[in-house]
């Protein structure tokens, strides 16, 4: 903690989204703006979402490459978001703890028993139960409703929250049992202020439907929310269809329950 002592907090910014992700970086952008703090990333050098709490496990190395992100000291890694939170505040990469982990700002909501899923929550656990203060942060993005402009907002609107875990925990006041899940609304720039709830149990339930070919399987793409990737089908490759030895399922999303969240704007 001698980064809060010494009135320039260090934080560690990680995610689920990879490190090109514009949750990251609008809120990179963000914290190295304030001058108020030392700022660190590692993160996945592509997209892991809804890997969970999963790490790297058979291959025991990881590759690590340097990122320029302005204002910052980045690095992508060939990991998992829980491997990425593990490394950054092991002092093998960077020279000391970090104050603060951030996980986020992902692409999508982590209500109720998404976290379980959420790479992003990952990321925070695992900053978590190695002794290290962290939050985990999510947008509520809905497609043609919301933009990129709104990560910036999002990352705005969490500074009084991140401010206000640095000055506990310089006053040795921050509670040690437990990490914060803020889920950010879609409407972002008109939100009310922020509200402490219980875990919920919001959840999308999963079906199943068999197809005959790949070119009925669509992509899903990084909001928990089972949207889909308009042009997957033409990623596809049509050229493998079911056959007896081999059957072809695909997702579907059945119906969403809408529970309370960790920790909200609202």
């Amino acid at each position: 903690m001698d980064g809060i002592m010494n009135n320039r907090p260090r934080i560690m910014v990680t995610n689920d989204d990879g490190i090109d992700g514009p949750g990251l970086r609008a809120l990179v952008q963000v914290l190295v703006s304030t001058g108020c703090y030392e700022v660190q990333v590692c993160a996945p050098d592509s997209e892991k979402s809804a890997t969970s709490h999963s790490i790297t496990w058979r291959n025991i190395m990881l590759t690590v490459s340097r990122v320029e992100i302005e204002g910052a000291t980045a690095y992508a890694v060939s990991g998992t978001p829980a491997d990425c939170a593990s490394l950054g505040i092991s002092k093998a990469l960077f020279p000391a703890v970090p104050d603060l982990v951030i996980s986020g700002i992902n692409k999508g909501s982590n209500c109720g028993y998404h976290i379980v899923y959420s790479g992003t929550v990952a990321g925070a656990r695992e900053a978590f139960i190695h002794g290290v203060p962290s939050i985990s942060v999510s947008y509520d993005w809905v497609r043609d409703k919301s933009s990129i402009d709104d990560f910036k907002l999002g990352a705005e609107a969490c500074l009084p929250i991140i401010n206000a875990i640095l000055t506990e925990l310089k006053n040795k006041t921050y509670p040690q049992r437990c990490f914060l899940n803020v889920d950010l609304p879609t409407t972002i720039a008109s939100h009310k202020g922020y509200r402490v709830t219980k875990q919920g149990k919001s959840c999308i339930k999963m079906g199943w439907k068999q197809v005959i070919s790949e070119t009925q399987g669509e992509k899903i793409v990084s909001t928990m929310t089972m949207e889909t990737a308009t042009s997957a089908g033409a990623e596809m490759d049509a050229s493998s269809p079911a056959s007896e030895e081999h059957l072809l399922f695909k997702k579907e999303r059945n119906y969403r329950h809408v529970d309370s969240c960790m920790f909200r704007h609202c």
